[in-house]
């Protein structure tokens, strides 16, 4: 796949490309307590209640948690669908006892990923994450659909103002087709895409996110606000996680 043809910049919000990558060494690093199981509010599960942080994730949990975990992720990293993947099952049954929040804030690499982003947060905090994993699942299918039109198409909707590339971006990579599929209503995921603020919004926290943390590739985890290295697959972390009393 010509990797160039996913991954141009978007000049008019100043992104910057991160490597998507993943170390698989594990790394120690400080010893971490989870402390006691909290009970979630009566009738509810930790795992289900969802909302938007102040850095603009999506956050999974008790909002005390002692542990505080948090992935800055990419829709076009391969190693992040597999991170998804892997860790779900486990990662809401940790959030479960109320000792560990989870967040995801996502880090818009390239066009398609920010097309991604914005569908991907369309219904609200609510349904995140069940959506967002099964963004993550249709990314093969995104990445073949989207060469499938070929450049002329793609270089085409990059041409197109702010307002109007993310819409013809997802309409190439069939993600338009993908959300309606799940609940979400044609005019709903153009209004979405077609939404500046929340554009300037995910570019603005990939920024914030290289200021703050120098983010180098994705998955990147935090844990307790300081980034936790050799954590990019979920083995290590789980074992981490594991040995804190999770």
């Amino acid at each position: 796949m010509n990797k160039n043809f996913f991954l141009p910049a978007l000049a008019t919000l100043a992104m910057t490309l991160s490597a998507c990558g993943d170390k698989d060494a594990s790394s120690a690093g400080p010893k971490i307590e989870a402390g006691e199981n909290v009970p979630a509010p009566d009738g509810q599960q930790w795992s289900d209640i969802v909302a938007v942080s102040q850095a603009g994730g999506y956050v999974m949990g008790n909002p005390e948690a002692a542990l505080k975990i948090v992935e800055y992720g990419s829709y076009t990293c391969s190693h992040c669908a597999d991170f998804t993947e892997s860790s779900a099952q486990d990662l809401d049954a940790m959030v479960d006892t109320g000792k560990m929040s989870f967040e995801f804030r996502p880090y818009a690499r390239d066009p398609l990923d920010m097309t991604t982003a914005l569908l991907a947060g369309c219904a609200g905090a609510e349904p995140h994450f069940p959506l967002s994993h099964q963004l993550f699942a249709n990314q093969m299918a995104m990445f073949e659909t989207a060469q499938g039109a070929g450049e002329e198409a793609y270089g085409a909707a990059m041409e197109k103002p702010v307002n109007e590339r993310f819409i013809a971006l997802a309409q190439m990579a069939g993600l338009i087709d993908f959300i309606k599929q799940r609940g979400i209503s044609e005019d709903k995921a153009r209004q979405c895409l077609s939404d500046e603020t929340q554009i300037t919004a995910l570019a603005e926290q990939v920024r914030s996110a290289n200021t703050q943390y120098n983010i180098t590739g994705t998955p990147t985890i935090l844990i307790n606000g300081k980034v936790a290295e050799n954590m990019s697959s979920w083995a290590p972390l789980k074992t981490k996680l594991e040995e804190a009393g999770l």
